[in-house]
């Protein structure tokens, strides 16, 4: 294996198993680096440890020759600033020491809907911008678990230690204490373990899931507060919120040909009349990007 394929073959382990990032992120967080590598020509640690922040300004201008927008670029500068931090841990550097970089910002208009792509990257961005592993983790269940089942921010915070392992269905209590069963995929369950399974606090029965790190439970102006982080990183507008999460989810599920009945009780919606927003999406548009994009497991 050449040197290069050496760094890359680290990195990859470093991603998969020692940041236990999802198989969505280790793939694009290497094909990234590999071509950082290509580029600039790069055969070990050193070299790259040494990147400026104006290497990396003149690398993404040249890929943004390339054609990729605003939301890839974003995307890549996060990848590209961990990777040289990586990096400089390798050669023993001072930490705090990596290039500095804004993100492109994409300019302001009328609010849109957030597309799979974008809910997608930010839920990975959120889990990689964590001060510790798992916050991150627990971060991205509560987000996965209002994009991917539908919960409101209030409605995933209450879920308690008990209803762990989570199973294909959850029973949420939401509004006027209405209960409804939820189907939840693969990808939101195995989240949810392994933010338990990292969690340092004890998750006793009777107590919150998701925890603070002083070990109340976890509030949604915490939640809130990191994905404003992931939405600024990514250059997404302000209508970017948690509840637009839960918003992708009915427009999503509704371009794919779920009924507006079924979606009501899905949402846990007391009117009809509350569901009815959504069919202003395009149906096809929608199901073609949500089996695209929408997380699932990879086949």
């Amino acid at each position: 294996m050449s040197e290069s394929g050496d760094i890359l073959q680290q990195w990859h382990d470093h991603l998969a198993i020692a940041r236990r990032r999802s198989v969505h992120t280790v793939r694009a967080y290497v094909a990234t680096a590999e071509r950082l590598l290509e580029y600039r020509k790069l055969a070990d640690w050193p070299q790259v440890a040494a990147l400026t922040t104006r290497d990396l300004r003149g690398h993404l201008a040249e890929r943004r020759a390339e054609g990729i927008g605003n939301v890839s670029a974003a995307r890549e500068l996060s990848a590209l600033k961990s990777f040289v931090a990586y990096a400089l841990e390798q050669v023993g550097a001072e930490p705090g020491t990596a290039p500095r970089m804004r993100g492109p910002r994409i300019k302001k208009g009328l609010p849109r809907p957030i597309t799979p792509d974008e809910a997608v990257n930010m839920v990975e961005t959120v889990a990689e911008s964590a001060s510790e592993d798992w916050t991150g983790l627990r971060d991205a269940s509560v987000l996965l678990l209002m994009y991917g089942a539908g919960l409101r921010i209030a409605e995933a915070l209450s879920l308690k230690a008990r209803d762990l392992p989570l199973g294909e269905t959850l029973v949420v209590t939401g509004k006027g204490n209405k209960q409804r069963v939820v189907p939840l995929l693969p990808v939101v369950r195995e989240a949810v373990a392994k933010y338990a399974d990292a969690c340092p606090l004890p998750l006793k029965s009777e107590e919150a899931l998701f925890r603070g790190v002083k070990g109340g439970p976890l509030s949604q102006g915490m939640v809130q507060k990191a994905m404003a982080r992931a939405r600024r990183a990514l250059g997404l507008p302000d209508t970017a919120t948690p509840h637009a999460l839960r918003h992708s989810f009915a427009t999503h599920l509704l371009g794919s040909g779920v009924d507006l009945r079924s979606l009501q009780e899905l949402l846990g919606h007391a009117s009809l009349g509350s569901t009815q927003i959504y069919t202003q999406v395009d149906a096809a548009k929608m199901l073609e990007a949500y089996r695209s994009a929408h997380p699932r497991e990879d086949s």
